[in-house]
């Protein structure tokens, strides 16, 4: 015994594991842990346990009430080990919040962040498809070659099943299921098959002299009540399930449409445009002729008022009237010369400015449009974990958003964005056109992950990230985001859509 104290006590890990498969299994898989509980009194190791559980906050795991059972019965002589599905390391935890009716208690860990899972929030019906992630311990006893086994990474086994409905528990609701579970599964979550949370895995029934057996795990309901209780913030997900293919699909077609339907809407607009000018330019020419008659016509009175006075100071000279003759001369001259003046400053036929009574969208592809507010449309996306609040976003001209430099692609415009603490690697694409904001997530394990980043290390990403016309430097940013590209699966994991407007 004391020998596996040595070997378990020090919860630390001897060697890396494979990274989860890029599917929604596999990126929930992220989030599952082995968790190790060990009971030392007077230096003896008096009791071992494990079971599993899944991340619901990047440093907080859910499991069992009775995985904590050796913390319960010896509160000041228990190890409890966390240990992740990936990576060369495991974690001491602690209980924060114990609830034996329910049988869910919550550990947290300090040292890593795990990809959270989440809660799916809509109805499961019997017969819908379900996969448990956990460590059965009939399979660590059939491969486990030393007790250091238990505290290695390793990955989540799945199984899989169908939901066979609800069901009470010593008064706790649960969920009855036909996928394989054993001792050691405790814990660990019940997935649709996006990879949601639909319960917690608790118990099993014995088969007898033939009989099936059937998997019981603490409903979604429960769960959320106890993390509640627990005042603890989760991923809840109610969109129901539909595959990322379907999506990919049904999305391509609906964007093809909606380019489509924005693409006739500017053409409507511009021939609207186009013929209310020509009717404003009509009404222009229209008012610049009558001006032009007008001042014209005043110019010949004029004249024929100038031409009287010549005509009176002539008479007026005939007859000897010499200061008469002076002063309707002086008059009808000063009037001939007003009108040559008004005749020659006459208004021109064609006005210079015609007016426009509508502005065509500037809605293209190298327009600047400002500051946008992007709302999540549930209907045309694919969503397992990800948050759907609003995005902003500030378009500028030539792709450049908020100082960040998009590419050109056929019909709009995409960024290949790695963040620097989610194992998610995202394109993200706007089309100026329909306003349509998309980012495609791609959840990564952590050896993938790494792989990413280190591609991203390797580019000078300083340069990469700001706006920029430069030919060669766009060469540069795209040669960038295509080796990253080459890393990522074939498809995705989630897609989430936007419609965007001015903010």
């Amino acid at each position: 015994m004391s020998r596996l104290l040595l070997l378990l006590a020090p919860i630390w890990l001897l060697f890396g594991a494979g990274p989860a498969a890029a599917d929604d299994i596999g990126a929930t898989a992220r989030g599952v842990v082995r968790v190790v509980t060990i009971a030392v009194v007077d230096g003896q190791v008096v009791g071992f346990g494990h079971g599993s559980g899944v991340a619901i906050a990047p440093n907080r795991i859910v499991t069992n009430a009775h995985v904590m059972e050796l913390a319960e019965r010896y509160p000041d002589n228990v190890v409890i080990g966390v240990v992740p599905s990936e990576g060369d390391k495991s974690y001491q935890g602690r209980v924060v919040a114990y609830d034996a009716k329910r049988d869910l208690a919550l550990i947290e860990f300090a040292g890593a962040k795990l990809p959270p899972a989440a809660l799916y929030t809509g109805p499961v019906g019997e017969g819908d498809a379900v996969i448990a992630l956990g460590y059965p311990g009939n399979v660590d006893l059939a491969t486990a070659q030393s007790a250091a086994d238990y505290i290695r990474p390793t990955s989540p086994v799945r199984s899989e099943g169908v939901f066979s409905g609800r069901r009470s528990l010593t008064g706790t609701e649960v969920l009855l299921h036909t996928a394989n579970i054993a001792r050691g599964n405790s814990g660990g979550p019940l997935l649709d098959r996006c990879g949601r949370v639909i319960g917690i895995n608790s118990a099993i029934t014995r088969g007898e002299e033939g009989d099936g057996s059937f998997g019981f795990a603490i409903a979604d309901t429960e769960l959320a009540a106890f993390l509640r209780e627990a005042k603890q913030p989760y991923v809840a997900v109610g969109t129901p399930c539909t595959s990322i293919e379907e999506r990919l699909r049904d999305d391509s077609e609906a964007d093809v449409r909606a380019r489509a339907d924005a693409l006739t809407r500017q053409r409507d607009a511009a021939t609207h445009a186009e013929i209310d000018r020509e009717e404003a330019l009509a009404r222009a020419r229209q008012a610049a002729q009558t001006r032009r008659e007008n001042v014209m016509g005043v110019a010949g009175l004029l004249l024929v008022l100038g031409a009287m006075g010549v005509g009176a100071a002539a008479l007026c000279a005939i007859q000897r009237r010499r200061r008469a003759a002076l002063w309707a001369g002086g008059i009808g001259g000063l009037t001939m010369i007003v009108a040559i003046v008004v005749f020659l400053l006459r208004p021109a036929a064609e006005p210079t400015h015609p007016p426009v009574s509508v502005v065509v969208s500037q809605s293209v592809p190298n327009a600047p449009l400002g500051k946008l507010v992007c709302t999540f449309q549930p209907d045309r996306s694919r969503v397992t974990v990800s948050p759907t609040s609003d995005v902003a976003l500030r378009w500028g001209r030539s792709g450049c958003a908020g100082g960040v430099q998009y590419l050109p692609t056929a019909d709009r415009w995409e960024r290949v964005v790695v963040p620097d603490q989610e194992q998610t690697v995202s394109v993200v694409t706007f089309d100026p056109v329909t306003r349509r904001y998309t980012d495609t997530r791609y959840m990564l394990g952590a050896q993938a992950m790494a792989q990413v980043r280190k591609q991203q290390a390797q580019a000078d990403q300083g340069k990469a990230s700001q706006c920029t016309v430069d030919p060669a430097a766009i060469e540069r940013i795209a040669q960038q985001q295509a080796a990253i590209r080459a890393l990522l699966p074939p498809l995705p994991n989630e897609k989430l859509v936007y419609n965007c407007h001015a903010g």
